[in-house]
């Protein structure tokens, strides 16, 4: 399994917004583009940069993304948000990790969703940005109603010389890789299954804030972070490493509402092994590595803590065994 790649930290290369009929700086223009949603930059999307990059090659130029911001499921669906797996800035790091710098990120809305699928070929891709190439999924779909296809896409612009790959559904290991699956698995809080998904474990980046102190009571102080209202990773505790100012550490953590307390808001309360640094207001990244156990309500504050011991040494055991990242 892949680590992380070096890209994906808070001063990665930013993504473009795209301004429709706006003019582009020329050295933006004339990329090979990959097109999609790209959430969670998986195995699949991998292949996606990787075609386009070997398209890049042939025809002298360099490989880009095109993505869309906010998911259009949100869009269309407000009161039921995709649970995303890599929100923008994560998702343009990663990007830039696989050779797709920048991503162009066109603002979604129901306007840009009425757009004419033909207008979206001849006035963004091939106008505004000037496409050397197109590199899109099997079943990316875009444009009015949806109506643009693979297929729409190749004879648009293949009317006019610019070159389109369409990938193949992707495998790994004999399994489909997609961002639903990974959705699923994680939140069966599956994690390893997620991981070889997506080609490197799944994690979060948030700021560090004050909780109510009461692991430093129980012997265990924890950095606390507040996840995306959308994120409906299962419930537990987890061995997780956290990357903090560019160097990773080893530690376990608790995802939920903490039963034994207060059942309040969803919170990541995570336990850095052998870490006596003052984290509060930092931006960090949790990664997750393997699932240990449900969340549970405890009856007595001894018998929390015991469970605690236990699962720390749990952790232990399996960080462990399971290879550290690369800076």
């Amino acid at each position: 399994m892949s680590s992380f790649p070096e890209a994906a930290r808070p001063d990665a290369l930013p993504a473009f917004t795209l301004e429709p009929g706006k003019p582009m700086p020329a050295d933006l223009r004339g990329r090979v583009l990959a097109l999609g949603n790209f959430d969670g930059v998986h195995r699949g999307h991998a292949e996606l940069a990787r075609v386009a990059g070997e398209m890049a090659a042939r025809q002298g130029t360099s490989a880009a993304a095109l993505t869309f911001e906010p998911h259009p499921r949100t869009v269309f669906r407000p009161q039921q948000p995709v649970f995303r797996l890599t929100p923008e800035p994560v998702k343009v790091a990663l990007l830039a990790s696989l050779g797709l710098t920048p991503s162009f990120v066109v603002p979604f809305d129901r306007a840009v969703a009425a757009i004419p699928a033909e207008a979206f070929v001849d006035d963004l891709l091939l106008g505004q940005l000037g496409a050397a190439g197109l590199v899109c999924g099997y079943d990316f779909h875009f444009g009015q109603g949806r109506t643009g296809s693979p297929e729409m896409l190749q004879a648009r612009a293949g009317h006019v010389g610019i070159p389109v790959a369409v990938v193949p559904p992707f495998a790994f290991q004999g399994e489909p890789v997609s961002s639903t699956l990974v959705r699923t698995a994680l939140e069966a809080g599956d994690v390893g299954h997620a991981a070889a998904l997506l080609g490197r474990p799944w994690f979060v980046r948030g700021e560090v804030a004050h909780g109510d102190k009461r692991g430093r009571d129980l012997g265990y102080p924890t950095a606390n972070m507040h996840l995306s209202h959308d994120c409906r990773l299962r419930f537990g505790i987890y061995a997780v490493r956290m990357k903090i100012d560019g160097a990773w550490h080893n530690g376990v953590a608790s995802f939920g509402s903490r039963p034994t307390f207060d059942d309040g808001a969803p919170r990541l309360e995570t336990f850095v092994f052998d870490f006596s640094g003052d984290l509060y207001g930092k931006t960090v990244d949790v990664a997750f590595v393997a699932f240990l156990r449900g969340e549970a309500k405890f009856d007595t504050r001894e018998a929390l803590i015991v469970q605690m011991d236990a699962d720390s040494a749990s952790a232990r055991g399996i960080l462990a065994a399971t290879p550290a990242f690369l800076p």
